[in-house]
């Protein structure tokens, strides 16, 4: 590599590092979803309804996102690890008021016209009609998908 050559591919590389740095995301909580863009690896439909996506992190840190509940339940038991397992994170949309719940602490609405057709949407409160995580995940696994 000629001496020009060398002076202009190293700070296109220590650019293009500082740049990738800023696009990482946090080892922990929620990341970020591109709505309408990023895709449900087990349906492959696209993350559209920011009332009804979950994702996980797994104990490796690595996220997976979700465009229904459903598809994040029945993901999670293919894989090596589970919801129990230390550091495996599982958040889900809040229904009313956007933001993220950790899914095994939220209450479930039924009944609601989830993007797969699983019908749960989840709230951060219990009221009248909503159920815990184990019966709402014993609900979406007996119907199966």
């Amino acid at each position: 590599m000629k001496r020009r050559d060398f002076c202009v591919a190293l700070p296109a590389a220590a650019l293009g590092f500082s740049l990738s740095g800023c696009n990482r995301e946090p080892s922990t909580g929620p990341a970020d979803i591109k709505w309408d863009r990023d895709v449900d690896p087990r349906c492959s439909m696209v993350i559209g309804d920011k009332r009804f996506a979950a994702q996980i992190r797994d104990p490796n840190r690595k996220v997976t996102k979700f465009d229904d509940i459903g598809c994040a339940m029945f993901w999670l038991m293919q894989q090596p690890f589970g919801e129990q397992t230390p550091n495996t994170e599982y958040w889900v949309a809040d229904y009313r008021k956007g933001g993220w719940l950790d899914a095994r602490n939220a209450h479930y609405l039924e009944g609601k016209k989830s993007p797969m057709g699983y019908h749960f949407a989840a709230v951060s409160e219990p009221e009248a009609g909503t159920i815990p995580y184990q019966e709402m995940k014993k609900r979406i696994l007996s119907r199966g998908k």
